[in-house]
């Protein structure tokens, strides 16, 4: 039984190496264009947050102490 169990080792690695490897060498024909994207989209919500955060600090009384 233990030599059952350490010819299971090999066997898991070996399937794992495949999903592995199937992941691995996947189409990634969509990366450029959506990662662009993506990149623009974050950079227009940071610059609305930043643009609230500048009016909120411009309306706080905490300056005037």
């Amino acid at each position: 039984m233990a030599s059952l169990a350490w010819l299971l080792i090999p066997l898991f690695a070996a399937i794992g190496a495949a999903i592995w490897g199937s992941w691995a060498a996947r189409d990634r024909t969509s990366g450029d264009i959506s990662e662009l994207a993506g990149y623009a989209r974050f950079r227009e919500v940071m610059g609305k947050a930043e643009q609230a955060r500048v009016k909120a600090d411009a309306h706080s009384g905490s300056d005037a102490v």
